[in-house]
This record gives C-alpha cells, sequence and structure tokens, in this order.
C-alpha cells in the first residue's frame, strides 16, 4: 500500500467535518513566507491528498511586495509564467489551534513535467539530507527565535509607517519575570498552542530589547526543525494580529536596540539518530566534531547570505550588540559567531550568526554543506577563542553587507558543488535585485540628513 493509499483511509477519520473544514496548503517561498491555498476538506481528501495541485511559478521570483523580477531562469514573462506542482507532505498536516476548523499541509514543489524544483528552499534541504543519509549520517537541529511584540496592531502599524510605535515594555527585559508577565495573553497562547499543533516548545523568556522576547523550540531532525521554524512565524503573527498585537522578525528593528537572532543549533548523529557523531564511547568530541566545525569556520563567510538574507540582516552585526561580527569558535561564549554547549550526547554547536529573517531550510542546508565539506576535507577547528572577540580587529569577521555576501557565494566553488549552480545562481540574483532595490530607494535617514542642511 502506497503512502497516498494509507494517508486516504486515516486521513477521514483523523479529522471529521465537524472538527476540519479547511485544509491551508502552503509551501515555504524564499523568504521563508507561507504562500498556498486554503482548500475545503472534501476537495483536499478527494483530489489534493492523491494529486496534489498547483500555483503560478512567479512565486518563487517575486520580492517582498511581490513584484515579478526579471532574469530568472526558472519563471518570467517571456515563459508566461506558468504553474509549478505542489506535492502534500502529509506527514507535516497538523491542525491549527490559532485557525478554528483550519489544517495546515506543506509541500514540496514539482515542475508540472515532472521532477523537483532545485532552487525551492525546501528542496535544497531535502537534498543535504539525502547526502547526509548516504554517509549514514544525520543531523538534529533547534531554532531559538527572537521577536518584537508591540501593543500596536499591524494595521495601525502600517498606518504610522512603523514609527514610533509601542513597544509592549519601556525597558529591556532580558530574563524579566515581572514584565514578560504582562505580555502573558499573547506568549501563553503562542507556547500552548504551538504544542497543540505539533510544533514542541521549551519555553519563552525576555530579551535584551524593549518588547523583545524569545522562544526556544525543542531539536528535531533538520527537516522536521524547518517545517516547524517556519509554521511557528506564521503562526506567532496570526496569534498576535488575533490579539491586536504586531510581532516582527526583522532581524535589526532599530539602530539602538538589540538585533532579533535566530540562533541555530546543530549535532550530527547516525543515520538512526540514536548515536551522536560527535562524541565518542567516552563522551569526548570526536574528530568529526572538530572537522564539522572546521567547516563552518572556513566556508560560513561564502555561505553567509543564507544565514543573512536581507538588507537589514547585516546592521544586525553590531559589536557589543550580542550579535557576532568574528567568524571564530568557543566554548560558551557569546561574542564569538560559532559557540560550544552541551556535554556527551548533548554537544552542539550553536551558531550565532543567523538573523531571525533566515530561511530555515536554507540555513539548515548551508550548516550542512559547510560542516560536511569540513568532515570531507578533514579540517580542524583549532583551539578555541579565550576572550572578547568584539575587540580583537584580527579576528576573521562576517561579511559588512547584502553584497558582499552575494559576491562570497558567486564565487563559492563548494557551494556551487554541493547545491548546484542553479541554485547558487538563482539566489545570488535574488541578493543583487534587493541590493538594487535597496539603493534606489530614498529613505529616512536621508531625509533627516539633507532636507534642510545640504
Amino acid at each position: 500500500m502506497s503512502n497516498t493509499e494509507e494517508a486516504l483511509a486515516w486521513l477521514p477519520a483523523w479529522f471529521s467535518p465537524e472538527e476540519i473544514d479547511t485544509v491551508v496548503v502552503a509551501f515555504p517561498d524564499v523568504f521563508g513566507r507561507l504562500m498556498g491555498k486554503r482548500m475545503t476538506r472534501s476537495h483536499f481528501l478527494q483530489s489534493v491528498v492523491k494529486h496534489g495541485t498547483h500555483a503560478c511559478n512567479y512565486l518563487l521570483t517575486v520580492d517582498m511586495e511581490m513584484n515579478p523580477l526579471d532574469g530568472f531562469r526558472l519563471a518570467s514573462w517571456d515563459q508566461g509564467y506558468g504553474d509549478f506542482h505542489l506535492k502534500p507532505v502529509l506527514g507535516t498536516l497538523h491542525a491549527l489551534p490559532w485557525s478554528r476548523g483550519t489544517a495546515l499541509v506543506l509541500c514540496d514543489l514539482e515542475h508540472e513535467a515532472g521532477g523537483p524544483i532545485v532552487e525551492a528552499p525546501r528542496s535544497i534541504l531535502k537534498a543535504q539530507i539525502e547526502r547526509l543519509a548516504a554517509k549514514d549520517m544525520s543531523v538534529f537541529m533547534a531554532s531559538e527565535l527572537e521577536f518584537y511584540l508591540f501593543h500596536d496592531s499591524y494595521e495601525s502599524a502600517g498606518q504610522k509607517r512603523y514609527q514610533q510605535l509601542a513597544p509592549s515594555s519601556d525597558y529591556l527585559i532580558d530574563y524579566h519575570v515581572l514584565q514578560c508577565g504582562r505580555d502573558e495573553n499573547v506568549l501563553r497562547r503562542i507556547r500552548n498552542e504551538m504544542h497543540e499543533a505539533g510544533i514542541t516548545v521549551e519555553g519563552s523568556k525576555g530579551e535584551w530589547g524593549r518588547g523583545q522576547h524569545e522562544l526556544n523550540l525543542l531539536y528535531a531532525e533538520a527537516m522536521q526543525m524547518a517545517d516547524r521554524h517556519v509554521i511557528f512565524k506564521h503562526g506567532a503573527k496570526e496569534i498576535a494580529a488575533q490579539e491586536g498585537r504586531a510581532i516582527t522578525f526583522m532581524a535589526k528593528l532599530a539602530s539602538d536596540q538589540a538585533g532579533s537572532s535566530f540562533h541555530l543549533h546543530t549535532s550530527l548523529w547516525n543515520a538512526e539518530g540514536n548515536r551522536s557523531r560527535f562524541v565518542d564511547k567516552s563522551d569526548q568530541p570526536t574528530g568529526e566534531f572538530r572537522a564539522f566545525l572546521g567547516g563552518l569556520l572556513k566556508y560560513a563567510r561564502e555561505m553567509s547570505y543564507f544565514f543573512a538574507p536581507t538588507i537589514n540582516s547585516y546592521k544586525r552585526f553590531q559589536v557589543a550588540s550580542w550579535a557576532p561580527t568574528s567568524l571564530v569558535w568557543a566554548h560558551d561564549n557569546r561574542t564569538t559567531a560559532l559557540r560550544v554547549v552541551g556535554h556527551g550526547a548533548s554537544l552542539r554547536i550553536e551558531n550565532r550568526a543567523p538573523g531571525a529573517d533566515a530561511n530555515p531550510y536554507l540555513a539548515y542546508a548551508a550548516t550542512i554543506v559547510a560542516g560536511l565539506q569540513g568532515i570531507e576535507e578533514k579540517l580542524d577547528c583549532g583551539e578555541p577563542y579565550a576572550g572578547n572577540a568584539y575587540i580583537n580587529d584580527s579576528l576573521p569577521r562576517l561579511p559588512k553587507s547584502l553584497d558582499e555576501a552575494a559576491d562570497l557565494l558567486d564565487g563559492s566553488q563548494m557551494a556551487r558543488r554541493a547545491l548546484g549552480d542553479a541554485a547558487i545562481d538563482f539566489y545570488v540574483h535574488t541578493a543583487r535585485l534587493e541590493c538594487q532595490a535597496y539603493r534606489a530607494a530614498v529613505t529616512d535617514w536621508d531625509l533627516m540628513r539633507y532636507f534642510e542642511r545640504i
């Protein structure tokens, strides 16, 4: 019996018409946003489960404003912007507690003629997971996500052009129990309803900004974690909106406030996921651990676009801001980009470079690519850094702009071998178009600096 046939046998009983009447059929776009359709329960069961559905292929070649962009081989006006096929991954199907009568399923993207769309974020991560499996390896990932919460609704924030918003606290609330308690009407809903949606949450805490919070997702296999990550961001925004509030996952909301991170935890395991390959039988770090970490040290600059994919991302990398500036590693040191934490089977690498704006599928894939390359080259991570990495100007630095990151990715022969020219050219072009749009924009900074005084 095929997976589809098995699904058709148990799905109708899984959600009755009284419980579920709508299914969101969605996929993550290049920004990590969920794009898709809402289907009736009956059409989903009778057609979509077996045959999938379709959507316009321009959805991978638009900017944040949904403007179709030129210069892509995947889709264009010259090709008529046809469809691609959405194949539901039924293991991702869950009810959404924050949306009455609604379930959600994530999809893989395929060409209408067959075959995966290699540029799609989920396809990219899937290919790297398959590379791991061929080597008797798997990875477990965990996302720590930071965000700002406001008293304003999304509608009022937009009307104010995102200026003079009211954060949910008037002071820094890192680990503050009192102030965070005032936001529990939103945060409790997020924690509990994520759990009901199959997304296991460890907990939440205040962060080092006015109205800034962090929520940690329990580690899982890489694809499962990436799926949970995008559903979490989507669901948190929906819950906030229902409460008349707004959440932002911008990497750097304001120059005088802490940036919002996506701390990415990685550990390498055997294919069955029951033995860590980062430690030996004596719970000491293995050569594979040192090589994986060495690969991240050597190649993270080339892969930085996947950790920091927007213009705004690079404004987060500031000295003494809790965001890294130097590409070095250390044990439990929050001034370095790569922080090693845990002992024994819990030994893991925390990459502190990704911002909350990063696409988890791409960030996870980039981590696997760099780590595997380190193992293949038998690299060594060297000695851990000691001290304050912010004040040592001799250390290798993270890129300072999206332009620089795009150039590094474009020139990375290692990335091209691992991900393929089609995927690299696609994301380099995406990044450069974003840079082009930014250079053409007249900003508040321009007006404040030049309006009267020039």
